[in-house]
Order: C-alpha cells, then sequence, then structure tokens
C-alpha cells in the first residue's frame, strides 16, 4: 500500500491514502500483516525478506559473469536474502573492464545477475542511478537542480537603479542562471512585477514614482554533480522539485531498458543530498495554486533579517510548498512510474526538506538509515573515542520510516545499517549486535548492510572497498563467521515482519512548529541536524518519556490522521491491520484548523485524544486570523470537566483529554505500560490475532533474571533465542490483563517472546532456566592453537599451557595475522544430568567464535556476552573442544601499510577514514586477537 499522486492535489491525494488498497506486485513479497502464522513453537519460515540484505557496490560496473556467479553463491551461503545494486567508482588499473552505466553490456549483466538470484530464491533492487543522489548523463541543464538566489536593489525617481540588476554570485561559469522574478516594493503601495522590463545588460525600463526597493529572483542551477558516479552515470543532479525533470529522468530508464525491463524487486532512492536545491521554474505558480496568494507579492518579507510573525508564517508556507513538490512532483511520481512496471519504491526520505512522514508514506519500503556509532553500558563492548564518528545515533529518527510503514499497511520498514560504525577493519560483531537490535526496537524488520563491495577473486586481500562501509566483502576475515550474525538477524526479522504492529499511541508530529522557525529559508530534516530541529521539541520529549516507561508509539503527521477510522474506542489505521489505542497531541504551537477538526471527528467516533496543551495558532500566511477564530471555536465546543491534574471532556463517543501530566491521562484512559521497561528492559511488540510477540533486549550493565510482567493475558508462553533458536515453554504466573514470564538475560542479550492467549495444543519442551549458583567446569587442559584462513602468512602452530590471544605470541606473523585459528582442547564430565542445563562460557572473545563439541557444529558466539547452551551435545567422560576465532582485518591491512604494500588505489574519493582524511593504518597499534577467555562450563541443575 502506497500513496498515489498522479493527477491530484496533495490534500486530496493524502486524504485517499485509506481508500488505497494494497497492491502485491508481480515477483515481490511484499504481503500484508494477516498473512503471517501464529507459529507455535517454532519460527517462522525463513524468507528472503527476512534474510539480511546489503547494498552491493559495482565498482566501476567491472562486473563478469563468473564472478557474479561466485559471488552470489557465496553471499546466499552466508545467509543474505537480496542484494541493492549501486554502481560506483572503479578501481585504478581496471578501467579496460569497466562498464558504461545502462550500456548493453552493463543491462546484460544486471540481467544476469537477476537471473542467479532467481536460481538461489534471492532478490535484487536497484539505486537508480549511479553514486548518490538521482543525476547523471541523462539531466540536462535545465532538467538540473537548482537553488533560489535574491539580490536586492534600490530604485529613486531621481537617480534610477542603484546598479545594474545581473546575477552577483561568484563562481557562476558553468551553471545556467537567469532572472526569475523581480518585484518592486514601496510602503503603502501594490507591488508590481518588473520582470518584463529588464533589459540584457540589467537595465531597467521603468518610470516608477518616488523611492522603491526592488527584490530579483534569480533562479540557478546549484552546478552540483552526481556523488561517487560510476562510468557512464556522471553528470548534473537532478531537480527534484520538477515534474517534468522527473518525468524526463524517468523516461530515460523507459528507452535504456527498452521495455524489457529487469526482474528487479524494487528501485531504490538514497537520501536526500541534492546540496543548497531550494528552488524550481514553477514554483511561483505552483505555490500560488496550493498556498492561494502570490508569494511574489511578500518577498521583501521573506528576505527580510526581521523574525517577526508574518516573516515565520511566510517562511512556514515557503517550506510546505517545497514539500508539497518534493512529494508530488518526485516521490509519487516516481512510486507511480515503478508501479506501473510492477516494481516497488524504497525511499530514505531523510535530509530532505519534506515532512518526512508523508514522504515515507508515498512509497512501498520506507528506509532509515543508522549512521555512527551509541554508546551501550554492556560490559566488554569495545568503543574507542578514536574510531568513531562524533555523532550519537538516535533510533527514534528511524521511527518516522516504520510508523509510515505501520500506518499505510506496508510490511517493511528497512535501514541502511552500519553507516560509519566505526573506523575501517575494527567494527566487529559485539558491536554491531546492540545498534542494529536499536533499529529493531523502533521498528525496523528489513535491514541492509552498508554494505558488501563487489570484488573479483583474483584481486588480493583486502579486495575493492567503499570508503563509508563496514567492509562485509568475502575478504573480510569475519566473513566466513557472518552466517552465524545473519541467521540471528533472520530469526530476529521473521517474528518481526509476523503480525501486526502493536503501538497503542499515535503521536501527533507538528511539522508546521518546524516550517516556522523564522531563521533561514530552506530546511532540510537531515540525521546529523536532529539536535536542531528535532531534539528540543515537545513532540521529542514526549515520545521518548512515553517509550521509557514502557508505551508503544508510532508517529502521526496531519495527512495521516486523516486515513484513520474507529471502531468502537479502537482507532484503526492500514485498512483495519494496526490498531490504536489513543492519539496523543504534545504542545504544539501551528496546527491546520483542519486537522483539529479531524481530531474531533475521531473523538466524537469514538477515539480517544490526549493534548498536552491546547493548539496554540494556525501556521501559514493567508487568512490566519480567521482562521485562527475558526481554531479558537473548535476547541471551545469542547465541554471539558476539571479533574486532578487534568481536563477531561466526554466528546461524542471518545473522550479528549488535556494534561501535560501524559502518564497519568494514559491510566485514567485504562491504557496499561509495560512495566518491564522499569528494569531497563527495551522491547517492541507484535500482535498475531490474540497473541503477542514480544521482542525483547537488556542493553543495561545488569543481569536481569526474574518474574517479569508483560501487559498482556496470556495461559502460555513460548521463549525463543534469536542467536542460538533455541524454543521452550516459559514459567508463567496468570494474571488479569497480565502475564509474568520467567526471564534470564544477561547484558548485550536478546529475547523472543511468545505470549499465547490460549494453551497450546502442541506438546512443546520446556525452556531450560539457568539457576544463580551452578557449578563450575574450568577448562584448564592445554590448548592446541592451530592457524586456518588469513594472512599476510599463516603463523606457526602453539600448544598453549593457558589461554592467551595469538597477538601475545613471539614469532613470525602472529601480530599481522587476519583470518581464523583453531583453539582445542577437552574437559570430562564424570556424569550427566537429565535436565541440567550446559552453558558453555566462552570468556573474552577477539572477535567472533564458531563451537564444535565431540565433532559436532553448536553454533556461532559471535556477540558479548559469547555463551552458547551445548547441553545435546555433551557426554560422559572425555568431550573434545573445538573453538574457531575470527579476528578483525586492522592488523593485516596495518601491515600492508607499515610495508607500503598498495592497496587503496581507486578513482574519485579513494578510501579515507572515518575523519575523512586519506587512509594509514601504519601507525596503528595492534589489535589483540583470539580467545582470552576464560572457558568454563556452567552446569546449571534444577
Amino acid at each position: 500500500m502506497k500513496l498515489s499522486s498522479k493527477g491530484k492535489s496533495l490534500n486530496n491525494t493524502l486524504l485517499t491514502l485509506a481508500l488505497i488498497l494494497l497492491v502485491v506486485l508481480p515477483g515481490c513479497n511484499n504481503k500484508s500483516f494477516e498473512d503471517s502464522e501464529r507459529n507455535i513453537g517454532q519460527w517462522p519460515e525463513p524468507t528472503s525478506e527476512s534474510k539480511p540484505w546489503a547494498r552491493w557496490w559495482w565498482m566501476g560496473s567491472a562486473v563478469d559473469k563468473a564472478n557474479l556467479n561466485y559471488l552470489m553463491h557465496e553471499y546466499k551461503q552466508a545467509g543474505i536474502g537480496g542484494l541493492e545494486i549501486a554502481p560506483i567508482y572503479g578501481a585504478k588499473g581496471f578501467e579496460s573492464k569497466f562498464l558504461d552505466y545502462l550500456s548493453p553490456q552493463w543491462i546484460s549483466m544486471l540481467h544476469h545477475s537477476i537471473a542467479v538470484a532467481d536460481s538461489l530464491d534471492m532478490q535484487i533492487d536497484l539505486t537508480q542511478g549511479t553514486g548518490w543522489p538521482f543525476g547523471g548523463e541523462m539531466v540536462t541543464p535545465d532538467m538540473a537542480a537548482k537553488k533560489l538566489r535574491i539580490q536586492q536593489y534600490s530604485y529613486s525617481e531621481e537617480k534610477g537603479l542603484d546598479r545594474p540588476i545581473l546575477i552577483e554570485e561568484k563562481n557562476i561559469k558553468g551553471k545556467a542562471h537567469y532572472l526569475h522574478t523581480l518585484m518592486a516594493f514601496q510602503e503603502g503601495k501594490t507591488p508590481e512585477n518588473l520582470t518584463n522590463r529588464i533589459g540584457e545588460d540589467g537595465s531597467l525600463s521603468w518610470d516608477g514614482k518616488g523611492d522603491w526597493g526592488l527584490v530579483a529572483v534569480f533562479e540557478i542551477q546549484t552546478g552540483q554533480k552526481v556523488k561517487r558516479a560510476a562510468p557512464g552515470g556522471q553528470g548534473f543532479t537532478l531537480d527534484h522539485f520538477s515534474n517534468a525533470a522527473v518525468k524526463q529522468y524517468l523516461d530515460h530508464f523507459d528507452s535504456a531498458f527498452n521495455k524489457d525491463f529487469p526482474r528487479i524487486r524494487a528501485f531504490y532512492n538514497d537520501s536526500f543530498e541534492v546540496y543548497g536545491s531550494n528552488f524550481t521554474g514553477e514554483f511561483f505558480n505552483y505555490f500560488q495554486a496550493k498556498r492561494g496568494y502570490d508569494i511574489r507579492n511578500h518577498l521583501d518579507k521573506l528576505v527580510s533579517e526581521n523574525t517577526d510573525e508574518e516573516v515565520s508564517r511566510l517562511k512556514s508556507d515557503y517550506r510546505e510548498t517545497i514539500s508539497d513538490m518534493l512529494l508530488e512532483n518526485f516521490t509519487m511520481q516516481w512510486s507511480d512510474w515503478a508501479g506501473s512496471h510492477q516494481k516497488l519504491t524504497k525511499n530514505q526520505a531523510h535530509g530532505s526538506p519534506g515532512n518526512l512522514l508523508d514522504l515515507y508514506a508515498a512509497v512501498d519500503i520506507p528506509e532509515g538509515e543508522t549512521f555512527g556509532s551509541s554508546y551501550f553500558p554492556i560490559p566488554g563492548i569495545r568503543r574507542d573515542s578514536s574510531d568513531i564518528r562524533n555523532v550519537d545515533p538516535d533510533p527514534i529518527m528511524l521511527k518516522f520510516a516504520s510508523s509510515a510503514a505501520h500506518l499505510t499497511g506496508n510490511k517493511l520498514a528497512s535501514t541502511e545499517t552500519f553507516t560509519w560504525l566505526g573506523e575501517h577493519f575494527k567494527s566487529a560483531f559485539s558491536q554491531a549486535k546492540p545498534e542494529l537490535e536499536q533499529a529493531f526496537l523502533a521498528g525496523i524488520n528489513h535491514m541492509f548492510y552498508h554494505g558488501i563491495t563487489y570484488s573479483p577473486q583474483e584481486v588480493a586481500f583486502p579486495g575493492w572497498l567503499f570508503y563509508a562501509s563496514l567492509n562485509l566483502n568475502t575478504h573480510n576475515s569475519l566473513w566466513p563467521h557472518i552466517k552465524g550474525f545473519n541467521a540471528y538477524v533472520q530469526r530476529t526479522q521473521s517474528v518481526l515482519q509476523s503480525g501486526m504492529p502493536d503501538n497503542e499511541l499515535l503521536v501527533y508530529w507538528p511539522v508546521y512548529d518546524v516550517w516556522a522557525d523564522p531563521e533561514g529559508l530552506g530546511k532540510t530534516l537531515t540525521v546529523h541536524g536532529i539536535d536542531e530541529w528535532l531534539h528540543p521539541t515537545p513532540f521529542y520529549k514526549a515520545s521518548k518519556s512515553l517509550m521509557e516507561i514502557g508505551y508503544g508509539v508510532d508517529f502521526v503527521s496531519d495527512a495521516l490522521l486523516n486515513t484513520l477510522k474507529v471502531e468502537g474506542n479502537t482507532l484503526v489505521g492500514a485498512d483495519g491491520k494496526h490498531k490504536i489505542s489513543a492519539i496523543i497531541v504534545p504542545k504544539t504551537a501551528f496546527m491546520p484548523e483542519a486537522t483539529l477538526q479531524g481530531l474531533l471527528n475521531l473523538a466524537e467516533a469514538g477515539g480517544h485524544v490526549v493534548f498536552q496543551e491546547k493548539p496554540a495558532d494556525v501556521p501559514g500566511f493567508k487568512d490566519y486570523a480567521s482562521r485562527k477564530n475558526t481554531l479558537d471555536n473548535l476547541w471551545a465546543s469542547i465541554q471539558f470537566k476539571s479533574k486532578s491534574n487534568r481536563s477531561e471532556a466526554d466528546f461524542g463517543e471518545g473522550k479528549i483529554i488535556v494534561s501535560n501530566e501524559l502518564p497519568g491521562a494514559l491510566v485514567s484512559l485504562g491504557l496499561k505500560r509495560e512495566k518491564l521497561t522499569d528494569l531497563g528492559l527495551k522491547f517492541i511488540r507484535r500482535s498475531l490475532g490474540e497473541d503477542k510477540y514480544y521482542y525483547l533486549v537488556n542493553h543495561t550493565s545488569k543481569k536481569v533474571s526474574e518474574m517479569v510482567s508483560f501487559a498482556t493475558e496470556g495461559k502460555a508462553a513460548i521463549l525463543m533465542d534469536p542467536e542460538q533458536g533455541t524454543v521452550g515453554l516459559a514459567k508463567i504466573q496468570s494474571g488479569k490483563e497480565e502475564t509474568k514470564v520467567a526471564i534470564s538475560l544477561s547484558p548485550g542479550q536478546s529475547i523472543i517472546v511468545h505470549v499465547l492467549k490460549e494453551l497450546p495444543k502442541e506438546e512443546l519442551l520446556s525452556w531450560k532456566y539457568e539457576v544463580s549458583s551452578p557449578a563450575i567446569i574450568e577448562m584448564d587442559n592445554a590448548w592446541q592453537l592451530t592457524f586456518k584462513n588469513g594472512g599476510p602468512i599463516i603463523p606457526s602452530d602453539q600448544l598453549l599451557e593457558k589461554l592467551m590471544p595469538w597477538t601475545a605470541l613471539s614469532g613470525d606473523g602472529y601480530e599481522d595475522f587476519s583470518g581464523q585459528a583453531l583453539y582445542e582442547s577437552s574437559f570430562e564430565l564424570e556424569s550427566l544430568k537429565e535436565n541440567a542445563k550446559y552453558m558453555l562460557d566462552l570468556g573474552k572473545v577477539l572477535e567472533s567464535a564458531r563451537v564444535w563439541v565431540n565433532g559436532k557444529e553448536v553454533g556461532y558466539a559471535f556477540s558479548i556476552p559469547f555463551r552458547l547452551d551445548i547441553s545435546n551435545f555433551v557426554k560422559e567422560g572425555e568431550n573434545k573442544l573445538e573453538i574457531e576465532v575470527a579476528n578483525l582485518m586492522a592488523n593485516h591491512v596495518r601491515y600492508l601499510d607499515r610495508n607500503e604494500i598498495l592497496w587503496r588505489n581507486y578513482h574519485e574519493i579513494n578510501f579515507v577514514n572515518i575523519d575523512y582524511k586519506p587512509f594509514d593504518a601504519s601507525g596503528w597499534a595492534i589489535m589483540p586477537s583470539g580467545l582470552v577467555g576464560p572457558v568454563k562450563l556452567e552446569v546449571h541443575d534444577y
């Protein structure tokens, strides 16, 4: 389900969202929520979409069939479900193999990739351009991104113009530009449009009386070209605000594919990084049609340095119009075009000057982005300040994408994951896992690695690499262990893609408060700018506080409010699939009177609406005084009664509450929070009929081991470990509207709790719990250390009397080695206890472990706390233990740079470090690698 726009006005298209049918495109798997099954006692069936995907950079598009076949089979074996092809600049020395973007040879390789993907039960997405943002050779100057330049002049009847009206911007060479509009202003007089009175030399042919101020609007091509473009993809960035330019751009792909459209799943658009673009030729006419007045008559106010109310209102209208143009002329037109070819659209709205929720709602798969590294108090997690970006990711930002998916009935909400998680070659699964879990908790259920670079087999370590990537290619020393991490992702996403979202609250996003900022003109809503446009707002503070005390939250825009219906006292969205208990309206400076009327209509039909305060005013310039009067009259129609800490009104079949103390207001409506957050646990919930899935994460510094309360009534609960795949029937205490489940989660662990309304018909094994004081068996035998795959050389094997990282050994190659090494030992069990749980604790692992017991593979321990249940693998007597450890690439790369062995040799930006300076690892300290331990076996007998 997505927003269709062709031929409709913005307001009308958004109002029709609730009436649009969910379209399942041929060859795609974007199923609706009700398609999921209860899966009692088992994991949902794996699909290509429940597996992790990856952005797949084609460097120079220097791809060939043999390597495509090899690499895609490697990706399949590693548990990758799909690939998003993104052509970028290439490696030096391989120019003869470059393929021009959209050339017949390039298209042939695209079709071959899709055929291989089909044979492997994988899928392919495609960026619609090279590098980013949209643009390329097909973009002529008249199609290219534009910006507004305003110059002010003085005119007097006696002296005429103070200077010729000519563009005064520096560095204008090569940028198309012209005088778009010239307006004259005089106090007490009607503004005059003098655009047609300017000569080519900038002279003015006009005999105005008295003194006038003139405002000239020049339209200038920004000159921006596609960043990191691939061969054949270089060129200007597209004008996303121009309907004609966007259509011409899309027509180019119709011609290039010549009616033989590739069998991809979706076209993809990256974050809006069209720098300085804030205008297009049709802006003033479009503005007048949307806002109902001609803003050219107010240009003197729009460009003034004043920050008064009138200026703020004019700027709000300007920003809303830019948002409308981006939504209607680009996003909706693009989505309609893709749909006409039976393709989905996947879009990153952040970074744009638009209404993020509405932009995300207009596509099939809204996509957020994780950028940088978060702090977690998990003991043992590595976070070196010199290896991270000076940014603090906020998962609440991801809820704009997931909320749009929930409210439009689309199953998938994706994220570009791990962008600049840390310095190159220094990021481990243990650092990636909690970052990804934050995205899952924010409603994301379709992760994309950022990313994998196509790297031919014949290219030596470290292979071809992209500068802003996690560098997950087949040369990565962690690659043989990524299958374990991917299995965790797949299991988790299979649950988060099941059923329906179960967030009980909708928080209204007052975007007009953002647009009313009197400073500046353009307003881009970037990930990096959230300290300005998001964090200080009552909206953010209310949302964060509600989530922290245990409420599930989605965000809703003015337009998306119009898609809601009411059943009893429940608000429903997405054609009845998403059920909401109440709408929260945080303190709002500017709310359209139509939005307030819509909220009252929902309340009258039975919905519950909680305001922190009365909305203060209406946005925009035209007739704002009379519209403010309408807003006030609507509010006055509510007959409030004063109660403790709140005002309350029965309004039709529903309730309207005004209270700055939101938790108390929600309690008065009978809405129960999840008390598990009092323990520091985080959660997201999905509903499957009357059953519930809880995804639970412990990101605290302490173990949680107790009966945990869940605000849902159940007769049974199933615990599901997404890391090892174990499933078992939990110990519970049933109560009215509450179920307590025995939970044991160490810092860094996650668990899925499936709460069942009725007892399962199936006979299920009970979950094996850990006890507080288990018997401990120390692994104090000698260890055989054998080096397997890696480089730069394979060091000599060693017999270790005690565990230690291999980088602590003396001799050739140990410090430089990146790869996998096997630690082997044994332990004795005098007897087996039938109901005991045997937990293998590996202690400190640098960085990932794969474990066999008695020759049988147990699985992967890739993250803190590095523990595995080996109950089904142990035996009486001697037990053989094998632990394969994979380390980071850092030490091998350090060796290359210290020995001046060339490996970073690319066109364009080449290869930079996390601070965007030339990369050089020669000065790095050795990264400790191997098994540190202590390794011990815990016997939990109860």
